[in-house]
């Protein structure tokens, strides 16, 4: 048995292929299917098996399409309601794969049709589970992302007192030499304190996962339930896209590639004004001139997360880039996320009748009282450390539905962490407010007020 671990690291997202005896199984593959095809080429092997642990919410998985261009078996738990042609796998089922059984196992917990494969080697012992959304390194899934989304809902604690008992009763009964595959590692917004190590062991993690430790459910299920992270305008769509199953990768790539025009130096006065432009463009060159309306979502490890936070599902975009090259490549992060079909338009841009004017910083740390300072930043950032007495807080992933609670008889100063979100969060402003009040982006220069 060979497993080959997979990862994006945009949406800190794991996959895998098991192979044994030229047959493959792809456990929550992504929205491209070429590098699971060109592994299956290289190892000689037939995918024969897509198993899917649970509809996943943070990207759009490529299942169906494999299933469709290999003949491959979809298999996911009776619960999640699948809307594509699959075998059920639940606890008591077992696929066999060449001279390997993989088992599978009901874990609820992050969702109420989660589920978690254990792989049995040739002499039937137990060497790796693959837990999906439910055990990560470090940490354990969130509970609260099926409240209204799949077609099982529940409300968060529920969920949170059967992630307490899958883990417990499921996961922590394996052996401890098994070796647990999450689907996702730090940074992914499944959970809040996901570890950097990419695998770990049922031994390791009893010692060192927070989760696993010895406590009631009641402190459990509070601990679970406090700050975990914002969720992103796409996280419901995409439990929806992954229920139903994708369109295929390339002929959804292409049919925004095929759009005319690649470049649009003349083509403003042609745009719809009521459509929202995302400028991927580096801060720079956006402030410099853009086009009116233009959000700018810079071209980041984290684009698809923010691009899902801040555009609506089924909401129409333009797409805006520096070069073809890095164009194409942002379309295919769209797709990741299920929103090509969004894109109205996708062109290469450097122009515009719009710019920002630069920020002094001095002014602010002069008279603060001078301006509306503006805080994007998450919750748990501003409860940990709130860097500006008198900030107004609205995170940036909320901005667009919100701006009508800024006061505009002041100039305007937004901040963040670091500078990204600050960036799209006074572009936000600027095409919200238009010329009602001046709008500045303290960028970087916030930490040199950080405390």
């Amino acid at each position: 048995m060979e497993i080959k671990q997979f990862e994006d690291k945009n949406l800190a997202h794991y996959s895998y292929a098991i192979v044994s005896n030229g047959e493959m199984a792809l456990i929550d593959p992504a929205r491209n299917p070429e590098p699971y095809y060109d592994f299956a080429r290289k190892k000689n092997a037939n995918i024969t098996a897509v198993i899917e642990t649970h509809p996943h919410a943070d990207f759009v998985s490529s299942h169906l399409e494999i299933s469709q261009t290999t003949g491959a078996t979809i298999y996911a738990s009776k619960l999640l309601g699948a809307e594509y042609p699959h075998q059920s796998f639940d606890e008591g089922d077992a696929i066999v794969l060449g001279s390997v059984i993989l088992k599978s196992l009901n874990t609820p917990g992050h969702s109420p049709d989660s589920i978690s494969i254990v792989a049995l080697d040739e002499n039937g012992k137990e060497q790796a589970v693959f837990t999906g959304d439910t055990l990560f390194i470090g940490d354990c899934g969130r509970p609260d992302l099926r409240e209204t989304a799949g077609a099982i809902t529940a409300a968060r604690t529920d969920l949170a007192k059967q992630m307490y008992h899958s883990l417990r009763n499921k996961l922590m009964t394996l052996p401890n030499h098994v070796y647990v595959y999450p689907a996702h590692g730090a940074g992914s917004l499944c959970g809040k304190g996901l570890s950097q190590l990419n695998s770990s062991t049922i031994g390791a993690e009893k010692l060192s996962n927070w989760s696993l430790q010895d406590m009631s459910e009641e402190i459990f299920v509070n601990e679970l339930l406090t700050d975990q992270p914002f969720i992103p305008k796409y996280f419901p769509f995409a439990v929806g896209v992954n229920k139903k199953g994708a369109s295929p990768f390339a002929a959804s790539i292409a049919n925004v590639t095929k759009r005319e025009p690649v470049t649009c130096s003349g083509c403003a006065d042609s745009l719809d004004g009521n459509v929202v432009l995302i400028d991927t463009r580096p801060q720079v060159q956006f402030k410099k001139a853009h086009l009116k309306n233009a959000i700018n979502l810079m071209n980041d490890t984290r684009f698809e997360t923010w691009l899902g936070s801040v555009v609506n599902p089924e909401e129409p975009f333009y797409l805006v880039a520096e070069n073809k090259d890095v164009l194409d490549h942002l379309i295919e992060r769209t797709a990741k996320i299920g929103y090509e079909k969004q894109i109205k338009l996708a062109f290469v841009s450097d122009f515009g009748t719009t710019h920002m004017t630069p920020f002094d910083s001095s002014l602010l740390r002069d008279n603060e009282n001078a301006f509306t300072i503006l805080d994007i930043r998450n919750d748990s950032e501003v409860k940990a450390n709130r860097i500006f007495e008198n900030a107004l807080h609205i995170p940036l992933h909320e901005l667009r539905e919100r701006t009508n609670e800024i006061p505009v008889h002041k100039p305007i100063v937004v901040h963040c962490a670091g500078g990204y979100r600050s960036a799209a969060g006074s572009s936000i402003l600027k095409s919200k407010l238009h010329h009602s009040v001046p709008v500045f982006d303290l960028s970087d220069e916030i930490k040199s007020f950080v405390k």
